[in-house]
Order: structure tokens, then sequence, then C-alpha cells
């Protein structure tokens, strides 16, 4: 079995754009590819866990989806960056979905198709539903980073956090799993 860290796209990996359309505008967040890095170097395989509303929306299309989702793996790649693998719900917050977060299915189909153990793997996002998604799958912890949404998030949800690690950035959440990695949780 693998560990894994899960990871939100928009807000944690890159800079947060409303229903980001053009591969052009794939801008890293600071940092991200140096942690994305360590984590690999560590052993972790990186998965992407996105909803994609903006195609259920009509805003754009799957193929300009496939167009940023490559035009990322490309970026992350120059620094020896694997993604496994992207999952993505493209429906709208109306419309019946199989995996959108909060759903924890894309966690367990990653289980399946990759052989990734849970319980040693963690989930790193800025929003609510990101937290959600990791506890409902059951991973080892779930990290709420600063960047995008993360801020107001911290603001407003109160208790709701309790069991979330609340950390600057992707750079502050890899240098915590890796610190903590392989102490039991208890």
């Amino acid at each position: 079995m693998s560990r894994a860290v899960f990871l939100d796209r928009d807000g944690t990996l890159i800079v947060e754009k409303n229903y980001l359309s053009d591969p052009a505008q794939v801008e890293l967040l600071p940092g991200v590819p140096q942690a994305l890095k360590q984590l690999q170097d560590a052993g972790f395989k990186l998965f992407i866990v996105t909803n994609q509303s903006g195609i259920g929306r009509g805003y754009y299309t799957l193929e300009d989806l496939h167009r940023v989702h490559d035009r990322l793996r490309a970026v992350l790649a120059r620094d020896g960056v694997r993604i496994e693998n992207i999952y993505f719900a493209p429906e709208a917050p109306d419309q019946p979905s199989r995996g959108r977060k909060p759903s924890p299915q894309f966690l367990f189909d990653a289980r399946d198709e990759f052989a990734v153990d849970l319980s040693w793997s963690y989930l790193i996002g800025d929003k609510q539903i990101d937290l959600e998604c990791g506890w409902s799958a059951g991973v080892k912890k779930c990290l709420l980073v600063r960047t995008g949404y993360g801020a107001e998030v911290e603001r407003t949800a109160g208790e709701k956090l309790n069991r979330a690690v609340i950390v600057d950035d992707l750079a502050a959440a890899a240098e915590w799993i890796l610190r903590k990695q392989h102490e039991p949780l208890g």
C-alpha cells in the first residue's frame, strides 16, 4: 500500500481565478513545486481532487479543463513533480455528482486504483468541503492552507476546524506532514 497526499487545485496549488479555463492563466502559488517535490521524494503519491462546476454551468468545456490540467502537469514536471491522477467533478452544485467534494469518492477511487492506504495519507485544501472530503475518507490528517479561501474559512468556520491542522501555505503543509508522517495519531 502507498501513502498519498490529496490536493485541492484552486487556492491550494494555483492562484484562485474564477472558473479558470485558459491554460496561460495557470499560476502556481509560491513554493508549490518545491513542496510537492519534497512530498514525492518522501514516498507520497500526489493526487489532485477538484470541483470544476464551471463545466456544468456552461462557462467552459471539458477540453478547456484538460488543457489547463496538461499545462499544470507540464509546469510541475519542470521540477520533477509527478501527479498520479487528477480527479475532477464537472457538475454544477445542483447536479447529481459521483465525486463532487465533500464526497470522499475520488479518494476511494485512488485507494482502489493506486493501492493507497488512506489511513496514512493526507488531504490539503483551502475550503471546508476539502477537509470534509478527507475526514469522510478516513485520511490520517486534513490540512487547511490560508491561501485561496483558507484564511476566510479559518475566520468563519470556528469549531468545525478542530480536527484540522491550519498552516499558511502548501510549503508549510508539506513541512508539517514530513515532520509528523511517522507519528501515530492519538
